[in-house]
Parts: structure tokens; sequence; C-alpha cells
């Protein structure tokens, strides 16, 4: 039995099939960034949204699996992860794709997660949080670093001696030793740059990195680095403006902190 509605029945005033259109380049018309987000955060969207242009700069984001529990053997399953999630963003030129965790990208290796991109996307250019903050440091002139974490020992000694082979100095550490990232979502900002500021403030340091894409950084930065008096970045800053650099888009950002005033080294 057929059963027409009384729209399909109903006749149109106006029927204009087939219109005309044009096409542009569209959203993107500066860069298109591609972020692989893990299953869990429930930061990141938020502090691009903020970091990033208004205009200009389009941003497409996939959701990578992940465990809630931070633990080595949980951040390297991910590298499995990363070809199908690259493969679920929309079919654009990309300029960069960012993999936004960052003890999973020390423990997966910064290389190998680009060589998972480019089984999808051959020759993209591809950073994460690790590669994003040696590329900040270097650019604020930092050399010796305070580093603080939201995780458990294990991982914090292990990204500290991570980070340390791969050259930034890191004389001073904190960690708030929370191993669920849906709590650390939930680490409130104020607490954040209590902890900065304290860690910041050691004679030892130059310039704070907040490692975790679950903490809630970016719009805090600029206030932070007012009342310490060095650089600050973290995890999401970071890579939001190294992913920025690297499509090209080096113009300077008034009210993102220091970072984003200076162009990539």
């Amino acid at each position: 039995m057929t059963i027409h509605s009384p729209q399909a029945t109903t006749p149109l005033a106006v029927n204009r099939e087939g219109l005309p259109f044009e096409i542009d380049d569209g959203i993107g018309t500066s860069a298109n960034l591609g972020l692989l987000v893990l299953r869990t955060d429930q930061t990141i969207e938020d502090e691009f949204r903020f970091a990033l242009p208004s205009s200009e700069v389009a941003l497409y984001e996939a959701r990578l699996y992940s465990d809630v529990e931070i633990t080595p053997a949980n951040l390297l399953k991910m590298s499995d992860e990363v070809p199908g999630t690259v493969g679920l963003l929309p079919d654009v030129r990309f300029d960069v794709i960012g993999f936004a965790c960052t003890s999973g990208s020390l423990v997966i290796g910064e290389e190998k997660i680009a060589e998972r991109v480019h089984e999808v996307l051959p020759g993209v250019k591809v950073t994460n949080p690790v590669t994003a903050a040696r590329a900040a440091m270097e650019a604020l002139g930092a050399r010796s670093i305070a580093l603080l974490t939201p995780y458990m020992p294990e991982i914090n000694h292990s990204l500290r001696a991570s980070l340390m082979a791969r050259g930034m100095d890191i004389p001073v550490m904190g960690s708030f030793h929370e191993p669920d990232d849906n709590r650390v979502a939930r680490i409130t900002p104020a607490s954040i740059e209590q902890a900065i500021l304290e860690l910041g403030s050691s004679a030892e340091c130059d310039a704070v990195f907040v490692s975790c894409t679950s903490m809630r950084v970016a719009r805090i930065v600029e206030q932070v680095e007012a009342k310490l008096g060095k650089p600050v970045t973290s995890s999401n800053h970071a890579l939001a403006w190294h992913m920025l650099r690297l499509a090209g888009y080096d113009a300077p950002m008034p009210g993102l902190g220091r970072l984003f005033m200076s162009p990539i080294a």
C-alpha cells in the first residue's frame, strides 16, 4: 500500500530545482588543519577555538580511540588507530595533521606517528604536542623548562627523560598525579595557574610547559605570563601555534601569550 503525504500532493508555489552556483576554495582559504583528538579528550576543541583565527583557517577533527587510564601500554595501542582515524577526516587538501596526545607521542614516537599518518595522506606535514613544544621553546629562546603534568610518576619521569633526550633541559617538575583523563579535564584553570606560578617561580627555569591535551591552559596563558614574567605554553597551545606556522600562517596573534607573537625558528 502506498501512503501519500499531504506535502507530496500539495502544489508548489515556486519550484526552482537545479539552481546555478559557483564554487570557491572553502573555509580554509589560508590553511586546512586536521586534528586527531583522543576519544577521552574534553578540552582541546575549546582550546583550539580560542587559539585559531576566526576566519581563513579551517579545522577538521576526527576522534581517535583511547583508554581513559593513561598508561604506557594504553598509549602504545593508539598507534594502530592512527590510519583509520585519519581516514575519517573529510576529503580536503590538508596543510598539516596534528596528533593530539603528548605522552602518546613519546611512547609511540614522533616519527612513527608521522609514518602512520602518511599511510593515508602521503607527504602532508605532521606534528604533535612534543614536536610542537620543542619548536615553541626554540622560538621563545627558552633553555631551562619547568614541566607541569597531571600524570602519575611512571609517566612523569619517562616524559622528562624523553624530552631531555630531545634537547630540553628540565630541572623543575610538578604533577597533579591524576591517572583518569576524565578527571584531568576537570582540573580548574585556577589550580593550573597556581601550579604554574609555583613551579615557574624557580630560578632554575626560564619557561613553563604544561603537558597533556586535557589540561585547560590556553585561555590563561597571557594572564599567567604577566604574573610570572616568563613564557608559558602547553600541549594544546603549542600544538595550535605549530600547526599554524607549519601551514604558513605567520601573522602575530595578540592575546595568546608570547608564543603566538613569535615566528617559527
